[in-house]
């Protein structure tokens, strides 16, 4: 598992920004899909898998709405399509 979240943090500590909380989003998605994929009838696996994509997907509408410059770069940085 690639630790994503250490590129962008703005300091040693920083855990809460949104940049960070979308690079460990960005993991957890991809495990969970990695997990779904090998076992297909885990629907509590799914229910959290859609509910990180959907958590994600806000912090990318604020980041967009806010923070236009750290939303293009946490896109290109996380290879995030969208």
């Amino acid at each position: 598992m690639i630790k994503k979240d250490k590129e962008l943090k703005i300091h040693d500590k920083d855990t809460g920004s949104s940049e960070v909380q979308v690079a460990l989003l960005t993991d957890k998605i991809e495990n969970l899909s990695k997990h779904i994929k090998k076992f297909k009838k885990d629907k509590h696996s799914s229910v959290g898998l859609l509910k990180a994509v959907n958590r994600r997907k806000k912090l990318l509408d604020y980041l967009k709405k806010n923070k236009i410059e750290s939303y293009k770069s946490v896109i290109t940085k996380l290879g995030i399509r969208k």
